[in-house]
């Protein structure tokens, strides 16, 4: 045990004396929770609308109103469609809403009739955001305007949001970033750490000592555990004080639940370091890797919209099972009973990876 703490020891003192490293350890999350949080949201902040009136009736003119009344939409009239087209052709213009001839005649007659909609969808998500928008808009109107339309008057769907009531992008994006955040310590920092020293020379000394390879390792990477969960207080700390993060769940369990995520990380940069002699090599490996963790692990995306092979990739993608738990823990309030079998998997996981990179890393002793 001793032989442990003295290695600890000076891995904390030549983290101290890498320039290179306390930085990124104090700024990445500053940065991280400041920035990617607002950059990464989905939200429709402003659409920018065409609007072509071919009826010039009341009943266009109000519909103008309203969809300019939506916080997002800025709206402008355009005198043909082809002057409209041409700006949503060169990303002026997100969508043109033309009203056509005679539209309210053909409504107050109970006649179908309805404006023709033409959406940029080069962003498909944001395509989609916008048809549904115009779309309850559009009933919302046809319903309090009136004429010899057909009221529906049976029983009406009241909607509840739970855990996320004002439906705020902050708070679901920023479990997210938070596990980037811990993943980028536990893949990258720690397995260039190991390998500098190979470059350095200094492990080679390491190397004929009696100290055994698990002590070594164990060693060389519970700093970087606990550099990884500071970091995530930290971020945490910054969520909450600006932009009032919610923390439904215990900061323990998470706390706990981060550990173990740690364990399969630092097992996997541990095995990219055993077969690498330069820092660039970690670094290109480990953002391979790391790469495919964060865009199959349903941070941006539903894992339930990939392709079932990419689902079932996800087994081995430690991130997928940790992004679960922490917008669990922080979003839902989940306890340990909630997400058991997902610290479970980890903690297999990261054994499993440990076991492969001390057997395969070479000692003299």
């Amino acid at each position: 045990m001793k032989e442990i703490y003295y290695i600890i020891q000076k891995e904390f003192l030549q983290i101290k004396r890498n320039k290179a490293i306390l930085p990124v350890i104090f700024l990445m999350p500053i940065l991280q929770m400041f920035v990617l949080v607002w950059a990464t949201t989905m939200e429709l902040k402003e659409v920018h609308v065409g609007f072509i009136d071919k009826d010039n009736s009341v009943m266009s003119r109000r519909y103008y109103s309203q969809i300019n009344q939506l916080d997002c939409f800025i709206c402008k009239y355009f005198n043909s469609r082809e002057s409209s087209i041409e700006c949503l052709h060169n990303n002026k213009l997100d969508v043109v809403i033309e009203m056509p001839m005679d539209l309210e005649k053909h409504f107050l007659r109970g006649e179908k009739s309805i404006p023709q909609i033409s959406i940029n969808a080069v962003n498909s998500n944001n395509a989609e955001m916008i048809r549904t928008y115009l779309d309850n808009e559009w009933q919302v109107f046809v319903n309090s305007y009136g004429g010899n339309v057909k009221k529906y008057s049976g029983n009406h769907l009241t909607f509840r949001y739970w855990y996320n009531s004002q439906m705020d992008f902050k708070h679901y994006m920023a479990p997210g970033i938070l596990a980037i955040l811990v993943s980028l310590v536990g893949m990258m920092l720690s397995g260039m750490n190991f390998v500098r020293e190979k470059e350095l020379g200094t492990i080679e000394q390491i190397n004929v000592t009696p100290i055994r390879k698990y002590q070594l390792v164990i060693g060389k990477f519970v700093p970087f555990l606990i550099i990884g969960i500071v970091d995530l207080l930290l971020g945490i700390l910054i969520a909450k004080m600006s932009f009032s993060q919610p923390i439904r769940g215990n900061i323990f369990t998470l706390v706990l639940a981060t550990a173990i995520y740690l364990l399969p990380l630092l097992g996997i940069s541990l095995l990219i370091s055993v077969f690498s002699d330069k820092q660039q090599q970690v670094m290109f490996v480990g953002f391979f890797f790391l790469l495919i963790f964060i865009l199959t692990s349903g941070l941006f995306t539903p894992v339930e919209s990939m392709p079932r092979w990419a689902q079932m990739l996800n087994y081995l993608n430690p991130m997928f099972f940790y992004i679960r738990i922490i917008r669990g823990i922080l979003i839902k309030g989940a306890s340990i009973a909630d997400i058991y079998n997902n610290l479970i998997i980890l903690f297999i996981y990261g054994i499993s990876m440990f076991v492969t990179a001390i057997y395969n890393y070479k000692k003299v002793i």
